[in-house]
């Protein structure tokens, strides 16, 4: 799905699945009778890193599943870090290459693509101490569009912020 190295966000989704546990409970609030009878909340949890995500919105819970995955990937995207010395001998990924052009990234934060995106972003920038220009020099990309790329999943922007505060660099602004 992304990039050389195995961030837990870019694995195929069968290889993903393998590697979590699913726990199915009951939803609470507002829905009916159905909500409130039926296992169809979801929790994943991805057993390697102990990450999680979950969902409980639908009545489905084959619905619950897709999103549940989702917000797993982009929850080991923010929590899970490849390491910097593995990166240092790397451009960015293909599936980077195809959604950056001039300088600027195209992608939606709903695109199945997101997370493994996101995974990549936020690795280079932790592997460049935090500096958003240096890494999206070696990103290809734009200070400005990494930027709009973490600001498009709040965690992930809070995550660059209180890593820069650490660090005692300035916080980018939303």
């Amino acid at each position: 799905m992304c990039s050389p190295f195995p961030h837990p966000a870019c694995q195929e989704l069968d290889q993903l699945v393998a590697g979590c546990e699913f726990q199915r409970t009951r939803s609470f609030g507002p829905g009916g009778q159905h909500r409130n009878k039926v296992e169809s909340a979801v929790v994943v949890t991805h057993l390697a890193t102990g990450i999680s995500g979950q969902a409980s919105e639908r009545r489905s819970q084959h619905e619950n599943r897709r999103k549940a995955i989702s917000r797993l990937r982009i929850n080991l995207a923010i929590g899970s870090r490849t390491d910097p010395k593995k990166l240092a001998a790397l451009s960015p990924s293909q599936l980077w290459s195809s959604r950056c052009r001039g300088g600027r990234i195209g992608i939606s934060s709903e695109h199945d693509d997101f997370p493994a995106m996101l995974a990549e972003a936020l690795d280079q920038i932790c592997a460049n101490d935090w500096d958003a220009t240096v890494a999206a020099k070696s990103l290809g990309c734009t200070t400005s569009q990494l930027i709009k790329l973490f600001k498009k999943e709040t965690a992930a922007f809070e995550l660059v912020n209180r890593e820069r505060s650490k660090r005692n660099l300035k916080k980018y602004r939303y």
